[in-house]
């Protein structure tokens, strides 16, 4: 396939559950040897799209194609060259860690000797080796995702999707997780994340899509979205609880812009130490006050009007 070929195209891709409609006519092209995400909240289609790219959810209407092939026709063709990290470990908890990637690799009619050899050098990237033989249930949250993304990997595919890889895990394992991944984008697998972490996306994707309500609301590279989208610096205000929209007319006209949400106020500047400066001019007294850099949560609360994580 030559290099300019996408590897997911989508077009008018429609997926409804009886009259839900789940994704409304969305349009994806993933190239070979690129990160891409699908960012948004929990219900906003990420997961139904992954679905049909992973070739276990027909296509409602519209034109979807993976490696060139349809996933009506072609299915097992697609998912011989696919690695899939299900957003839900579905690991074997009776296996050992070696034996989970073993069995895995019989599905792919891998010889034996030759899934052992592969789960021995999969164990050794995700830093796992020592517990090979380490039955799965015991294992924290961290190493069972890592143990998800080595079986993934047992039939050496060109692609890898991933639904929310990092949910429920603590910082450490979020970041050695991060490490894997962008070595795997090193050696040339594509991946496809779904994911409502805002520094996760801009950590791993080189291009996104932000959906909401089933549909694409923007789409970019991470820093293209944010410089589209918000100022550079954001203040954020922090009042008594329960006044913060009593206390929000008195920074009106501060920066471009201001929202308020349930626990803070935020506005947007070029220059968030020089509004700090001039809500304090005011005479408005938060409890609290931090300057941050923008990021993808204010994207997309200026796109959909509320917060990645509700």
């Amino acid at each position: 396939m030559p290099d300019d070929t996408p590897l997911i195209s989508a077009r008018d891709l429609v997926k409804r559950f009886g009259d839900f409609e789940a994704v409304r006519g969305i349009d994806v092209q993933v190239r070979p040897g690129e990160s891409f995400g699908f960012l948004g909240p929990n219900g906003a289609g990420k997961s139904s799209t992954m679905r049909m790219i992973g070739c276990v959810s027909p296509v409602t209407s519209g034109d979807l194609r993976i490696f060139g092939l349809d996933p009506a026709t072609d299915g097992p063709s697609i998912r011989a060259r696919m690695g899939v990290v299900p957003q839900l470990d579905q690991l074997d908890e009776q296996l050992t860690v070696e034996d989970n990637l073993i069995l895995y690799g019989r599905y792919f009619d891998l010889p034996r000797d030759e899934c052992r050899r592969r789960a021995a050098e999969l164990l050794d990237f995700v830093q796992l080796t020592d517990r090979a033989r380490s039955k799965i249930e015991p294992l924290s949250g961290g190493m069972k995702r890592r143990v998800s993304i080595a079986r993934s990997l047992i039939n050496q595919p060109d692609l890898l999707l991933l639904d929310e890889p990092t949910t429920g895990l603590d910082p450490q394992a979020r970041h050695v997780l991060w490490d894997r991944l962008y070595r795997l984008k090193q050696q040339g697998v594509t991946l496809v994340l779904t994911t409502h972490y805002m520094d996760e996306a801009e950590q791993l994707c080189d291009r996104l899509v932000v959906m909401d309500n089933g549909r694409i609301v923007a789409e970019g590279s991470p820093l293209e979205l944010i410089r589209e989208h918000s100022p550079r610096e954001v203040l954020e205000l922090r009042y008594p609880a329960g006044s913060n929209e009593q206390h929000a007319p008195e920074v009106d006209g501060i920066g471009h812009r201001r929202e308020v949400l349930p626990d803070r106020v935020l506005i947007y500047a070029d220059d968030g130490e020089a509004a700090l400066a001039e809500v304090h001019a005011r005479g408005s007294h938060p409890e609290s006050a931090l300057v941050r850099r923008s990021s993808l949560e204010d994207v997309f609360l200026r796109l959909t009007g509320r917060s990645l994580v509700e």
